[in-house]
C-alpha cells in the first residue's frame, strides 16, 4: 500500500489563507463594480459618487477636483475651493458636494448617459499636486416608453378564417427596447423595427404580425427596457358566421316561368271574350229578322200533355 505525501501544516495554512484572500478580493471587486454603475430616469435628480472624501481636518481649498465625461468633456472643475470650469450643457443642472465630492445632476437627460470620471488632486505645501484617486462611474439613463398601442386591420375574410395585420407600437423611450408578445398566453415573435435619430435619442418601436384568426383570441404586446416593462392586450374577434347568399334563378327557369304566365293570361283573355256567345247560342237560333227571333225565344214552352190532347182532336 502506497503512502500519500504529507503536507506541512504551515504550507496548508498558507494555501487556505491565499484562497480566502482571493475570494475577498473578488467580492470587493464585485462590490466596487456594482457601486460604479448608477441608474436614473429622465427628469430625476441623480448623484454620482466620487472616489474620495475630504477629511474633516481639511477643506476643499487643499484640493483640485475634476468631474469629466468620456475623459474629454469637463462637466465641473474646482481648484482651491473655487469653481474654475463648467460645461454649458450642464449649466444650472449640476452641483458638487464640497465634502464627499458627489456630482449631482438635475434634471437628468438622455444625453447624460455614459461614463464619468472623478479626478482628485491633493495640493501640498510645495504647491505640488498628488493624485488621490481617479476612478470612473457610469450613469445609465432610462426614459419610459408609452403604453403599447395595438391595432388590427382585416385584410381578407372567409367563412373559415379572418386574415388580419396586427401592429403594436410604442415611442419616446430609452434605451433600445425589446418587444415581445403572446397569443392566448402562448409566446410569439413580432417583426420588430426601431427608429431613433442617434444612439442617445428616444426610440420608437413597432411590431407587425400577420394572423389567420379562426376563433376569438387575445393578443398581448410587451415593451421591455432596462428591467422595466409595459404591456397591452387586445381581443381579436373572428368575423360573424357567413350567411349563404340566395342564388338567383337561372335563365331557363325565368324563361319557362314567363311563358307559363303569358299562356295563362291569354287563356283568361280568350275565355272572357268567347264564353258569352256560346251561352246564347244554345237558347236562341238565328232568324231572318231580329223581332221574330226575340218572340220565338220568349214563347213559353208547351207541355207534352196539351200536345197529345190537341192531336186527338
Amino acid at each position: 500500500m502506497a503512502c500519500l505525501p504529507t503536507v506541512p501544516p504551515a504550507l496548508a495554512l498558507r494555501k487556505w489563507l491565499g484562497l480566502g484572500l482571493f475570494l475577498l478580493l473578488c467580492l470587493s471587486l464585485g462590490y466596487a463594480l456594482e457601486k460604479k454603475v448608477v441608474k436614473s430616469k429622465v427628469g430625476e435628480k441623480v448623484g454620482l459618487p466620487c472616489c474620495h472624501e475630504i477629511p474633516s481636518s481639511e477643506s476643499l481649498h487643499n484640493y483640485r477636483v475634476y468631474w469629466q465625461k468620456n475623459t474629454t468633456e469637463v462637466v465641473l472643475a474646482y481648484a482651491e475651493g473655487k469653481k474654475i470650469s463648467k460645461h454649458e450643457r450642464y449649466e444650472n443642472r449640476t452641483e458638487m458636494n464640497t465634502t464627499n465630492l458627489t456630482l449631482w445632476i438635475s434634471p437628468v437627460e438622455i444625453l447624460d448617459n455614459g461614463p464619468y470620471q472623478c479626478v482628485v488632486q491633493h495640493l501640498r505645501f510645495s504647491q505640488n499636486s498628488v493624485v488621490v484617486c481617479d476612478e470612473p462611474v457610469t450613469l445609465f439613463v432610462t426614459a419610459d416608453f408609452s403604453k403599447p398601442n395595438i391595432t388590427a386591420e382585416v385584410v381578407n375574410t372567409s367563412c373559415e378564417s379572418t386574415e388580419m395585420v396586427v401592429k403594436c407600437s410604442s415611442h419616446g423611450g430609452f434605451p433600445k427596447p425589446k418587444i415581445s408578445g403572446a397569443l392566448n398566453n402562448v409566446s410569439m415573435l413580432w417583426n420588430a423595427s426601431w427608429v431613433s435619430e442617434s444612439s442617445l435619442s428616444p426610440y420608437n418601436v413597432t411590431g407587425e404580425l400577420w394572423l389567420n384568426v379562426t376563433k376569438d383570441i387575445s393578443i398581448t404586446c410587451t415593451v421591455e427596457y432596462d428591467g422595466f416593462a409595459k404591456s397591452t392586450s387586445l381581443l381579436l374577434k373572428k368575423t360573424n358566421d357567413c350567411v349563404v347568399p340566395t342564388v338567383p334563378p337561372s335563365y331557363n327557369v325565368i324563361t319557362a316561368s314567363s311563358i307559363i304566365i303569358i299562356i295563362f293570361l291569354l287563356a283568361i283573355t280568350l275565355a272572357a271574350r268567347y264564353l258569352p256567345r256560346h251561352v246564347c247560342s244554345h237558347c236562341c237560333k238565328p232568324q231572318d229578322s231580329v223581332e221574330e227571333g226575340v218572340k220565338e225565344c220568349m214563347k213559353p214552352p208547351v207541355s207534352s200533355k196539351v200536345t197529345s190532347e190537341t192531336s186527338s182532336v
